[in-house]
C-alpha cells in the first residue's frame, strides 16, 4: 500500500479545540495530476478507530492530538469525516490557534493508503476518475498550503497507469470476443 495525502478547507477553532471536516464523501477533487478522485461514503471503515495522529504540516514532530490518547476524535457521518482536536498547551499549538482564528491557516489534509482492490477507475471520463471505496486513514493535518505533494500524487499516478493498462487489455479482450 502507498501513503497518499489529500487536502480540504473546512475547519475552525471552537473554544480550545480545532474542529473540521478533512474528508467530504462523494465530493470530486481538483485535478490531482491527470486524474480526479472521489472518496466513497464509509471508505475509511474501522480504520478511523485506529491510532490516528493530528499533525501540523504533515510533520510527525508537531503532534497536536492522537486518537489513542483521546486528544482527537474522528467520526464518520453522512457528509464525511469530522474531527475534533484538543491541542496541547504549547507555544506551537497556541501560535497555530491564532493563525487559524485570523484566517491565515485554512486548510486540512489527510494521509491515507488504499489496499489492493480499494479503488475503481473510470477512464471514459476526462480526466480519469478514481473512486476510493476502501482506505486506511493514517493522519489528519492542519496546513497553510493544502496542496498535494508531488511524490504522493506520483504514487497515485502510477496506480492510474497500471489501471489504464488493465482497462485497455479488457477492452481488447472484449473486442476479440465480438
Amino acid at each position: 500500500m502507498n501513503f497518499e495525502l489529500r487536502a480540504s478547507h473546512d475547519f475552525k477553532v471552537s473554544g480550545k479545540k480545532i474542529v473540521g471536516r478533512p474528508v467530504v464523501y462523494g465530493s470530486r477533487s481538483e485535478d490531482l495530476g491527470g486524474f480526479t478522485e472521489i472518496i466513497q461514503h464509509g471508505a475509511f471503515g474501522d480504520s478511523i478507530n485506529g491510532d490516528i495522529r493530528a499533525l501540523v504540516e504533515h510533520d510527525y514532530k508537531m503532534l497536536l492530538g492522537r486518537t489513542i490518547s483521546n486528544t482527537m476524535s474522528i467520526r464518520s457521518d453522512d457528509q464525511g469525516l469530522l474531527v475534533e482536536i484538543s491541542p496541547p498547551d504549547t507555544r506551537t499549538a497556541d501560535e497555530l490557534m491564532v493563525s487559524i482564528e485570523r484566517g491565515d491557516i485554512r486548510g486540512m489534509s489527510f494521509g491515507f493508503s488504499v489496499p489492493t482492490g480499494g479503488d475503481n477507475w473510470d477512464y471514459d471520463q476526462a480526466p480519469p476518475l478514481r473512486t476510493v471505496t476502501r482506505a486506511v486513514l493514517h493522519e489528519i493535518t492542519i496546513t497553510s498550503m493544502p496542496a498535494y505533494k508531488a511524490t504522493n500524487v506520483a504514487v497515485a499516478q502510477r496506480s492510474m497507469q497500471v489501471g489504464q493498462v488493465v482497462h485497455h487489455q479488457q477492452r481488447l479482450d472484449l473486442l476479440e470476443r465480438i
